[in-house]
């Protein structure tokens, strides 16, 4: 896959992802079992997403973007460790939020290294 087409899959992907957050964050709480956390993955994870994705598709320079985007699956994976801890937690399905995590933070890098090299 070129460089564009994957800025623009990661771009669709964070639009996508950033409106699950911000239209029924409640599900994705329940998911992990953190239910008391809408408001943080609606207002910081959500608006993040969205505002990562939209540049990516508007936006000539797609770096700026996408070095976003690998700043909020550090955060990501930051507080899914900490959700981990939590003694409510699906732990299974907070692995596989990590593991998910950890898989497009890996084409986020690639994408951010093919850019920067471009």
């Amino acid at each position: 896959m070129n460089t564009t087409k994957l800025a623009r899959f990661l771009g669709w992907f964070s639009l996508s992802l950033g409106l699950v957050e911000l239209i029924v964050p409640a599900r994705l709480t329940k998911f992990l079992g953190t239910r008391n956390r809408t408001g943080l993955v609606r207002s910081a994870y959500g608006l993040r997403e969205v505002a990562a994705g939209v540049g990516l598709l508007t936006q000539r320079n797609k770096a700026p973007w996408i070095w976003a985007r690998v700043g909020g699956d550090a955060l990501d994976l930051a507080t899914l460790g900490l959700v981990m801890r939590d003694v409510n937690a699906r732990k299974l399905n907070v692995l596989i939020a990590l593991a998910s995590v950890a898989g497009i933070t890996a084409l986020d890098l690639l994408a951010g290294q093919r850019l920067h090299t471009d």
